[in-house]
């Protein structure tokens, strides 16, 4: 697994579901970069148990990260004909229907390798054929990537972990306050309550206070 936080976001450009409806060939996150911030998140597998009730979960709050600026983007290992087909079945059917933001399609694996989400590595067997250790797949992997194209939170659960979109939130409000205020946030903040300034001057006072 690789540690991406304060480094640039592995770049990339590949085919993509978006609007729920159109396929496009070129999909890239640089779209956002000096614009919005971006929440992107790697899920397994389409037409699965565990994957749907995060991504619908993601579109139930899609006004919140977009009325903090935030594009939400999601991706997987599978084919943007199986992202496609994957939106056209009902949410009480199993499917992703309903969802509007775009989902990416790591069909290479490359994404996922950048990102050190991929379950799984290439190898050689003792008669030099080409196999692979995992099912090469993706991790639940999420980032939080600034306007810069800066990764400042990134967390990977394992396949039968489903992820907390609340927790999403609250790091993209974490970032934003330390961003606009220059105060730092301390464990289990939430918008709205006091940060800590970044000196000893300030250690001190939210000690007191708490």
């Amino acid at each position: 697994m690789s540690v991406l936080v304060g480094k640039l976001a592995p770049r990339f450009t590949a085919q993509a579901v978006i609007n729920g409806e159109e396929i496009v060939e070129d999909f890239s996150l640089e779209q956002y970069l000096g614009n919005k911030h971006v929440l992107f998140f790697f899920y397994p597998k389409d037409f699965t148990f565990v994957c749907p009730t995060e991504l619908h979960a993601f579109q139930e709050k899609l006004a919140e990260f977009e009325a903090r600026n935030v594009a939400v983007v999601a991706c997987s290992t599978d084919t943007e004909q199986s992202h496609w087909g994957w939106l056209q079945v009902p949410k009480a059917h199993g499917g992703i229907q309903g969802i509007t933001y775009p989902i990416v399609a790591d069909t290479t694996k490359t994404i996922s390798l950048n990102y050190g989400v991929l379950f799984g590595e290439y190898d050689y067997n003792e008669d030099d054929e080409l196999t692979t250790t995992g099912p090469m797949i993706a991790y639940r992997g999420l980032f939080l990537i600034d306007k810069d194209g800066i990764v400042r939170h990134q967390l990977v659960n394992d396949l039968p972990l489903g992820r907390n979109v609340e927790e999403a939130l609250r790091m993209i409000d974490a970032l934003q306050y330390f961003e606009e205020n220059g105060e730092v946030c301390p464990a289990n903040w939430k918008k709205g309550e006091d940060a800590m300034k970044e000196s000893h001057e300030g250690v001190a006072s939210y000690l007191s206070a708490h």
